[in-house]
């Protein structure tokens, strides 16, 4: 499929490793210069045109939101392999195509590191690898990718700093979460010694301890004091006459500052 620009496989229950052909995407190994606003198919007796602003219209789920594509389609180039089941790494072969747009590989059961290409697909606008099982650190190279305006790293196992570069802290921090990375954009500073601190954030789906040892902390405070009114009378008895003598205190109190 050599004239592939985009192929979305997102949200099925795909299986197995990611083939290492997908350099044979030819459309997506160069980028797209042309403003030609048509499509090319190949008939039975040559190649056809279609005049795309009058057929052919795509809605892409591109950068975390739902576009429709129509005149400019013949410029777009995607692959969309989320919400599945694969496996493996991501195969180095994908760094090939130095046309692709939009990448998005997040929420599948991938391994190994973010391959160390990737800073040559120079045509990159959006990256999601986020919910995976990715491990090592951030190569360098994503630094290099000028127009990178979408990066989802979240939820992986990388470590390490995050690559110093001017597209790379100007993302939010959601971006880095659910690792073991330091440095900006993240509030946490890398020490000398090398050593990550887990950052989840307050906006993630990670847990925050926090909340939760407070919230269970209150819990078992009001059961300790509610629980021996509910089962002894006595104590009920004891501590209504002492909440009426409080009030009945209060009550004196406050005639007697009127009366002054």
């Amino acid at each position: 499929m050599s004239h592939l620009q985009v192929l979305d496989l997102a949200q099925n229950n795909l299986s197995g490793n990611i083939p290492s052909c997908f350099s044979n995407l030819s459309a997506m190994t160069l980028k797209n210069q042309s403003t030609d606003p048509r499509i090319y198919s190949e008939a039975q007796y040559g190649t056809s045109y279609s005049s795309m602003e009058s057929i052919v219209s795509v809605l892409l789920w591109l950068k975390g939101r739902g576009d429709e594509y129509r005149n400019i389609l013949g410029l777009v180039t995607s692959i969309d392999l989320s919400s599945n089941k694969l496996l493996g790494e991501i195969p180095r072969e994908i760094t090939y195509l130095n046309g692709l747009n939009f990448l998005n590989m997040s929420h599948n059961q991938l391994i190994g590191h973010i391959p160390q290409g990737i800073g040559n697909m120079r045509s990159l606008q959006s990256i999601d690898f986020s919910r995976n099982q990715l491990s090592g650190k951030i190569p360098p190279t994503i630094a290099n990718l000028s127009f990178l305006s979408m990066l989802d790293l979240s939820y992986n196992h990388l470590k390490g700093n995050i690559p110093t570069g001017t597209q790379l802290q100007t993302f939010d921090a959601s971006s880095f979460i659910g690792n073991n990375l330091c440095g900006p954009p993240l509030p946490i500073n890398c020490s000398s010694n090398g050593k990550t601190h887990s950052y989840e954030g307050s906006n993630g789906h990670g847990v925050n301890w926090f909340f939760v040892s407070m919230t269970i902390g209150f819990i078992v405070g009001f059961w300790i004091v509610i629980a021996p009114l509910l089962i002894c009378r006595s104590w009920r008895y004891a501590y209504f006459h002492f909440l009426d003598h409080v009030w009945f205190k209060l009550q004196s109190f406050r005639l007697g500052s009127i009366t002054v």
